[in-house]
């Protein structure tokens, strides 16, 4: 799954979170509750403040619960049990997403 988000940033806030998944804000809301590996920071005002390394986080839950079927606690207890090989698999796999996409413009700019 590709989204789109802004690189480089230091910190999203939900409504971009949410946007760039395509769900309501409530469901990250609700995930962040559901699993303890997302921390958004939240400023004086409440607001969280997700960071790269959060939305990789939600990248992947997003790929076990949405992608492949998984129920929360399905994903829960993956995650614990194969958190680095399921990390170093999800991050091979995103990268290579990523080059089809390049490659597919370069493509179409042929």
């Amino acid at each position: 799954m590709h989204i789109d988000l802004p690189e480089n940033k230091l910190y999203y806030s939900i409504g971009e979170i949410a946007k760039a998944f395509d769900v309501n804000t409530s469901l990250i809301r609700f995930w962040e509750k559901e699993f303890d590996i997302l921390k958004p920071k939240k400023n004086a005002k409440g607001n969280r403040k997700f960071t790269p390394e959060d939305v990789k986080n939600l990248q992947l839950i997003f790929h076990l619960v949405k992608e492949r079927g998984f129920t929360l606690e399905g994903a829960k207890i993956h995650l614990k049990e194969n958190q680095k090989k399921t990390l170093d698999t999800f991050e091979i796999i995103r990268k290579l997403e990523h080059v089809k996409t390049q490659l597919l413009q370069i493509k179409n700019q042929l």
